[in-house]
């Protein structure tokens, strides 16, 4: 399968079932996502619950993901850590599992400078042939990856093909497109920018949202490559609100407990997170039904499928 960075591709959560993970419900996510025409699978990311999966955990989900997608879908594998050693480890084993690519945040914590992720990020693209993904997010990881990086590493490392941004500086993405000479692909870090990312050059976006909603959401990537751009804006509007949901608490919480109310997934986070405050769930029951996503269909309880439709036409 040719890989192309584009499209909307989802940041798909860890479903769990009381401390275990729930195998059945992720292969079933898949199945979704594949039905709903999103371009990739991101496992193992933010949205993931990365950072309180077990190295075993953190296998069997990739393993789970390329398993069930079987070749229909790309998958990219989240593997970073603020460990190189042990991003190396996690990146080698995304290969053998089949992964298509792998998404590696920055170092967090470690606060390196900039020579530090260049050598960072080197390490890896020389320890293991697969097609790589930074993954910028200095709101989460305390150091931001500044475009000269990147282009350095684009200079020096073929088999970095993306970034994804999620800094929410739209001059500093341009400069990365600029610096770089547009060879690799600009990705959204984030739902509420995907549409002027895609303006200054972007190529899609790895999305939250998209757990919810995907055909809404590849709609918009759509909408725009093919010139209609008011259409374009027209599903980018529709969708912020609810995006703007996604966000009231810390990420994958608010998306998680959306999935589990329409019947998408078991309810369960791992501590630290926690539920919701119930002012803010308030505001999230709010969205959803305002989206239309609790006149929802669902197969019956047991099937491999379910549905979740908006009631309202797609712009």
């Amino acid at each position: 399968m040719a890989l192309k960075f584009q499209g909307s591709m989802v940041a798909l959560v860890t479903p769990f079932r009381g401390e275990e993970l729930d195998v059945p419900a992720l292969k079933r996510l898949v199945e979704f996502h594949i039905e709903a025409g999103t371009s990739a699978l991101v496992p193992c990311g933010t949205t993931g619950e990365s950072a309180t999966l077990s190295f075993e955990e953190h296998e069997r989900v990739i393993e789970t993901v390329v398993e069930a997608a079987r070749g229909r879908i790309p998958v990219i594998a989240g593997t970073g850590s603020n460990n190189t050693q042990e991003a190396i480890l996690l990146t080698k084993h995304a290969k053998l599992a089949g992964a298509d690519a792998a998404l590696l945040i920055s170092p967090y914590y470690n606060k390196p400078t900039q020579r530090g992720l260049y050598l960072h990020f080197r390490a890896i693209a020389d320890a293991v042939p697969l097609p790589l993904v930074l993954y910028n997010i200095a709101s989460r990881t305390a150091v931001n990856i500044e475009p000269e990086t990147i282009a350095r590493l684009a200079a020096d490392c073929p088999t970095i093909k993306a970034v994804k941004e999620s800094s929410g500086n739209l001059e500093q993405m341009s400069r990365i497109l600029q610096l770089t000479g547009r060879r690799l692909a600009l990705l959204s870090g984030d739902d509420a920018l995907t549409l002027p990312v895609l303006s200054i050059g972007g190529s899609g976006v790895i999305s939250v949202v998209a757990n919810l909603v995907p055909r809404e959401t590849a709609a918009l990537v759509e909408a725009f490559e093919q010139g209609r751009i008011a259409e374009a804006i027209r599903v980018h509007d529709r969708l912020l609100p609810l995006t703007k949901a996604m966000f009231l608490e810390t990420n994958p919480i608010p998306v998680k407990t959306a999935m589990a109310k329409l019947g998408m997934i078991e309810s369960g986070l791992r501590l630290p997170l926690c539920d919701m405050e119930p002012s803010n769930l308030e505001k999230l029951e709010l969205a959803l039904d305002a989206y239309g996503l609790f006149k929802a269909r669902r197969a019956p309880r047991g099937s491999s499928k379910f549905e979740v439709r908006s009631s309202k036409k797609r712009s």
